[in-house]
């Protein structure tokens, strides 16, 4: 039990650990004694504000690294993630549609619209790729940072065009700090989109392995590919319409916890979640109090902590290959 979930063990007691002290952390004091003593104004406090966005950092942070974890599966591609394969770009597409058309639209109708056009981007650059020939990994996400730039571009000229830069301004840079009681409950989606994926953990290891493959073994590959990018596309949406895009979450953490625990999606989903929480908390936390009493853009921290580690990985990850390399190269010539 413990060298299969001791990983589990020890992210869960550091996400504990951070989760308390992030409660505790904010422009207004909120002392343990006064809340112990039951003062009013510190659980208002509490209850509107610090509960809220620690629950909300914690479905972010879990809902966007499983929903990079899905992509890379399905893919076969671990460079793939809402932020390259142009998911997140898209979700905002469909909110401004949704603040254009109907102005007066609740988080929901904006939530729907972003699912649409989430699915609807993330279904064009999957059938994309899969239409073109590629001999090298590093182009897949190349294009899907294309496709994210055309969208992005497509979205700042409807933004301008109908003077609604600054209404869309909040979901262009993650940030929880409008996340309080009453605007911020559609990110509890997260829990059983992540049910579900663990339930078909399987099939999508199958799916990840090809067309022929999962054929051979019974298992409908449309319907599956469908299901997981319905449910990668879901989790994106349902966090972008709440704190906005946040990048790099889904690109570092699954690539992560596979090089310490390989590609069997029913060993990693677990620890994917558990440690995108833990990254999105620490770096939240961070953003708070360097600057304090204000508070930094969360994208702009997790932009440069995502961009160092991302950067080792692919040094990690290349050198591994390369290393391949020389070894079959050597037992070729041996042979």
């Amino acid at each position: 039990i413990v060298k299969r979930y001791g990983l589990s063990i020890i992210l869960f007691i550091l996400l504990l650990g951070f989760g308390v002290l992030s409660l505790f952390v904010g422009v207004i004091d909120v002392p343990v004694s006064s809340l112990l003593a039951f003062q009013p104004d510190a659980w208002e406090i509490f209850i509107l504000s610090r509960l809220p966005r620690f629950l909300a950092i914690l479905c972010a942070g879990s809902g966007l690294s499983i929903a990079g974890l899905l992509m890379q599966q399905l893919t076969a591609n671990k460079f793939v993630a809402p932020s390259t394969g142009a998911t997140i770009t898209s979700s905002q597409l469909g909110i401004l549609i949704a603040l254009l058309f109907l102005p007066s639209s609740t988080l929901v109708s904006r939530a729907i619209f972003a699912f649409a056009f989430a699915m609807l981007g993330t279904f064009l650059f999957i059938w994309f790729i899969h239409n073109i020939k590629l001999k090298e990994t590093v182009l897949v996400p190349l294009i899907g940072i294309m496709f994210s730039n055309i969208i992005g571009g497509i979205t700042s000229f409807l933004a301008f065009r109908f003077e609604m830069t600054q209404a869309l301004s909040t979901w262009l840079v993650g940030h929880f700090s409008l996340v309080i009681k009453g605007r911020y409950e559609i990110v509890f989606l997260v829990v059983p989109l992540i049910c579900i994926a663990l339930l078909y953990a399987n099939h999508f290891n199958i799916v990840g392995m090809g067309k022929d493959f999962s054929k051979n073994l019974g298992v409908n590959y449309t319907w599956i590919l469908i299901l997981g990018l319905m449910i990668a596309a879901m989790l994106t949406a349902s966090i972008v319409v709440v704190v906005g895009s946040i990048s790099y979450i889904g690109l570092i953490v699954p690539n992560m916890i596979t090089i310490l625990k390989g590609d069997k999606l029913q060993n990693t989903l677990l620890d994917t979640a558990l440690l995108g929480s833990l990254f999105t908390l620490i770096c939240d936390m961070i953003a708070r109090v360097v600057i304090a009493p204000y508070e930094l853009p969360m994208d702009l921290v997790i932009g440069i902590f995502g961009s160092i580690t991302f950067a080792i990985m692919l040094l990690y990850r290349f050198k591994g290959n390369s290393t391949i390399r020389i070894f079959k190269r050597k037992e070729g010539h041996c042979a």
